[in-house]
């Protein structure tokens, strides 16, 4: 079997400092597992513009096609404003995502124990806390058309289209059924059924998707309630199925609830290829954060924990993935904290490399 290979895009701001951290880890597993990458590393976002002219060179593009997986760090910052819509850092990402066809956006809201005194709300409500959310990511209302800005009269007018074919709303639905199989085999499906035409397409396929999966218990629930349930008792939910713009909110929602961005994973995952893994990119949900980069303060568990879903959902290394996440979880069972995640006055944080090293500790302690 050919070595797994790994395209990895560390992006700006804070993005490089984490990134080396997961060559860290990388290097780990080749090492001490026989887990081997071919791994190639380029430019995304403001460092590709700053080098080619573009957020992200045709070679690049190519290089992600031939990829099994893509990992990006981040992408962005102040000194980017005052380009050009069209060449601003976060084109480089919405192109690997358009050109790649990744439609099913995952993204996990954990609570680890060690943390639920982060969460803004009490520890008994998120302790324990695991939801998956797969947001639709490649149509909807954010690429519908018509769309713009026209004038009508005397007055502007702004115009978006919320548009979904049967097969969009399908090949998501079945992503997280599949999902939901290999988790807790409970799934909700959240759209407005109740005023939207598009809602109510939606609700149809999932059910009709429902009928090949009859092991998962399937609910559905309008999208404005299902974010106050998401506050209310977010346990009830195990994974949560939704459209782009509704996607965008809940997640963001859900992620909160966990206590920092810092701690947030994604993968956004495509149709297969021909050797049967998945289209996969995969990136840390917080940005680029130019206010703290080349300092050390940056939290590299989000971008960590990508790589551990990359092991999961590209490289079927199930095992290996439950024990990064587990080197982890002991590391912040044990007190270590970088700065974002400090409670208490006068503690002391980590930096990210030390943080990095703690993790590759905890791994070496697993063997």
């Amino acid at each position: 079997m050919s070595t797994p290979s790994l395209l990895i895009l560390p992006g700006d701001g804070i993005g490089p400092e984490v990134m080396a951290e997961v060559v860290k880890i990388i290097d780990w597993y080749g090492d001490k597992r026989g887990l081997n990458f071919d791994v190639s590393m380029d430019l995304v976002g403001g460092a590709a513009y700053d080098k080619h002219g573009v957020p992200l060179a045709d070679e690049t593009m190519a290089k992600a096609h031939e990829v099994d997986a893509v990992l990006l760090g981040a992408v962005g910052g102040p000194k980017y404003d005052v380009l050009d819509f069209s060449v601003k850092p976060e084109r480089g990402l919405l192109r690997l995502r358009k050109e790649l066809d990744l439609f099913a956006n995952l993204r996990p809201a954990q609570c680890f124990d060690a943390l639920a005194d982060f969460s803004s709300l009490k520890k008994d409500i998120v302790a324990g806390l695991d939801i998956m959310i797969v947001r639709e990511l490649t149509s909807g209302i954010y690429f519908g058309e018509p769309r713009g800005i026209i004038t009508e009269g005397n007055e502007r007018v702004g115009i978006n289209t919320q548009r979904y074919t049967e097969s969009e709303i399908r090949r998501v639905a079945i992503a997280a059924f599949e999902l939901a199989m290999k988790r807790g085999k409970k799934l909700c499906s959240m759209e407005k059924a109740n005023v939207m035409e598009s809602g109510i397409l939606w609700r149809e396929v999932v059910e009709e998707v429902a009928k090949d999966y009859p092991e998962v218990a399937v609910s559905h629930m309008y999208a404005d309630n299902g974010a106050m349930q998401l506050v209310r008792a977010p346990k009830q939910f195990d994974v949560i199925v939704t459209d782009n713009l509704f996607g965008d909110i809940l997640s963001d929602c859900a992620a909160m609830l966990t206590g920092s961005l810092g701690m947030l994973p994604s993968a956004s995952l495509g149709a297969p290829m021909a050797n049967g893994r998945p289209r996969a990119m995969y990136e840390p949900v917080h940005g680029s954060a130019p206010d703290i980069a080349g300092q050390g303060k940056a939290n590299p568990i989000a971008c960590i924990l990508s790589f551990a879903m990359a092991l999961r959902y590209s490289f079927d290394e199930g095992v290996e993935a439950t024990r990064l996440e587990a080197a982890i979880e002991k590391v912040l069972a044990d007190g270590v904290r970088t700065a974002d995640l400090l409670g208490e006055e006068g503690a002391t944080p980590v930096t990210t490399s030390e943080m990095g090293d703690k993790i590759i500790e905890a791994l070496n302690a697993s063997l």
